[in-house]
Order: C-alpha cells, then structure tokens, then sequence
C-alpha cells in the first residue's frame, strides 16, 4: 500500500550556507508579513479581499521594487504566501486571527522548497540555493520527494524534513489480537491484560535542572550575548525533554502496533483536563496528543484498527464482572464492587471496559 511519509535529518551547513539559509527566513519572514498586512489593510478600507492567486502576482512586482528579494528561492518565497492563505482558510474555519512572524531566536524559523532540485548523496543533500549540506542521513529515502523544509530549532540546530509520496508500505500479518488502553497520568497506559506502562515523567525529572537554567536566564540582559547563550541552554533542556518523550511513545505506539489487530481508547478531551490546575502539569507531561497520533498512522500505515470511546463513557465506575456502576468509585486507586465484591484496579478495569466497548463497536 503507497503512504506518505517524512523523513527529518540533522543538516550541518557551512558558513556561507547558514547565511543563505538565514536570509531565506528573513525573506520568508517579511513575505509573509507583508501580505499579511496588505490583505488585513485592503478588507478595513475597502472591504475587498486578496486571493493567494492575487498575492502571488502582486510578488512578481514587489521582486523588481526590492532586489534583494531575489537573492534567495521564489519557490520558498511562493510557499509563504500559501501559507498565509492557509492561515486565513483556518480561521475562516473558526480558528484564531493570522499573526504576523517575529524574528526572534526563541521561536522556530523554516521554509519549504520544491522536491524538484532535492538529491541525495551518501551523507550529504542537495539544496537549492545552498547546494551540497553536509546530513545526518539515517534511513534510505524511498518514493518521489514532493519538497523539503529547512528549519532551524530555538537551540541553533538545523534540520531538514523531506516528505515524499507514493511510499510502498508493507502491512503487517493480520492477528486475533485486540487490546483496551486507558491513558492517564499516574501511569502513561494501562491495558486490559494487566500489563502497566509507567509514565516517564520527563518534565518532572528535569524540572529542577529546568528552574535553574530559567532562574539564570531571567538574570541576564535581554539582547546580550550571555542572553542568547542561556537561552539556547533553556532551549536545548527543553528538546531534550521533548526528544525523550516523543522516544519512549514511539517504543509504546509501535509494540501495540505489531502486537495486536484492534487497539480501544478513550476520545479524551484534553483541552477540558488541561484547565484543572492541580492536574494540567502532569497530564501535560503525559502527551496524550502524541500518543493518539502516532496510533493513528501507524495503524493507517500497517493495517491495523483503532476504535475510540466516547469520552462520556463511565470506563472507571463500570465493574468489568457483573457490569454495574459505581458512581462512588472517586479518584482511588483500587475499589470494591458493591454489587458483586470483585476487587478492581481503576486502571486495569478501565482498560478492560473500554476493550469490551470497543468490540461492540463491531458488531
């Protein structure tokens, strides 16, 4: 079966290449405040509105008015516009506002470019405008790259993300197997045949090395040299934090992937259990979003099935032996049945009715 797919490598450019690379985010930058502006000022005055079409004519004008623009790839340039439209057609869709990009070094910086002009050659890539970059290659590229996006993260890194179609992926053998997750923040997951996976807990391991850094950060002068060198120390704490996090859910994702046909979990409303105050940080440490995402692909891309519980459904209070509910069950770890007296962990149970509510699903 043919997917997309993308694959991320480290880029170590040169000198002259990062300048290249620098003044393409400048360029990027000012392309896409510019018709920001220019389409925000058009519709308060005059009420008309500018297509990506319309902005991508008026570019061709704006390149002879400032010459430099020439000095780095229209395809990147032309991507920033679409970018912008897209922005606009999300907000249109009830998202927020387009906001205009800063320069900052706190933030992440990117452009794309067309797969046309992109090559490989053992650890090195061709870019354009940029030429040979030296890069971490650690995978065979396989299918027809569409384009490439050079970014640089706020700790200095530069990589560069190739997406590529008509990928071939095999599907793994079908099995009999179906397993019930239920997700929380004692412990990352729990399944339905008892095993429990602990919670890294990363944010928590390195929060006090985290406070430090912020502690010295907040003592330096903004725009200094020693400013930016701690911020990119704060930085680098922080990827590496995520780093660990994305590591071990792609560990867990991937073992119930080739372990079983059908996975169950919970819909959860994490924007509803990030406003309890007493629990947002850790279920924030958790990566709900992650770990759902990666699910969902990995079961596109293997032929497996992924089922999900409404979030109302009462996972926790259910007895999995007789099927009553327990609306006294609270928040503790292990609890009696009234009805039948089976003993019950909240996790395990959990687990095992959203496996058994998931499985009607089919029927």
């Amino acid at each position: 079966m043919q997917h997309n797919k993308a694959y991320k490598f480290r880029l170590y450019p040169t000198r002259q290449q990062q300048e290249q690379i620098f003044r393409t985010f400048g360029c990027c930058r000012f392309v896409y405040n510019h018709y920001l502006d220019k389409r925000k000022t058009l519709y308060e005055e005059q009420g008309k509105k500018m297509s990506f079409f319309d902005c991508t004519k008026d570019l061709t004008i704006l390149k002879k008015e400032l010459t430099w623009l020439g000095e780095v790839e229209l395809v990147a340039l032309r991507y920033s516009i679409k970018d912008l439209d897209f922005a606009f057609q999300n907000f249109f869709r009830g998202a927020g506002y387009p906001k205009f990009k800063s320069k900052k070094g706190s933030h992440r910086h990117s452009y794309r470019s067309d797969g046309s002009n992109i090559s490989f050659s053992g650890n090195k890539v061709k870019l354009p405008k940029l030429g040979w970059v030296k890069c971490k290659v650690s995978q065979p590229i396989k299918g027809r790259i569409l384009n490439a996006t050079i970014s640089q993260t706020p700790s200095g890194k530069f990589f560069v993300s190739i997406c590529c179609t008509e990928v071939e992926i095999q599907p793994l053998p079908k099995l009999d197997n179906a397993v019930g997750v239920d997700l929380g923040y004692r412990n990352l997951a729990t399944l339905s045949d008892g095993t429990i996976i602990p919670n890294g807990k990363y944010r928590h391991k390195y929060e006090k090395q985290l406070a430090r850094q912020q502690k010295n950060l907040s003592r330096k002068v903004k725009g200094s040299n020693n400013y930016e060198k701690q911020r990119k120390k704060v930085a680098k704490l922080h990827e590496k934090i995520t780093n660990c996090r994305k590591y071990n859910i792609h560990n867990i994702t991937t073992r119930l992937i080739r372990e079983n046909q059908v996975i169950c979990l919970e819909d959860l409303d994490v924007m509803q259990m990030m406003q309890k105050p007493y629990q947002a940080k850790f279920d924030n440490d958790v990566g709900y979003y992650e770990f759902k995402r990666q699910l969902l692909y990995k079961a596109d891309w293997y032929g497996r099935e992924i089922r999900e519980i409404p979030k109302d459904f009462p996972s926790s209070q259910i007895c999995n032996v007789c099927g009553k509910r327990n609306t006294k069950v609270g928040s503790r770890l292990t609890w009696t049945c009234a009805n039948c007296g089976a003993k019950h962990h909240r996790d395990v149970n959990a687990a095992k009715n959203i496996l058994s509510e998931g499985l009607k699903m089919s029927a």
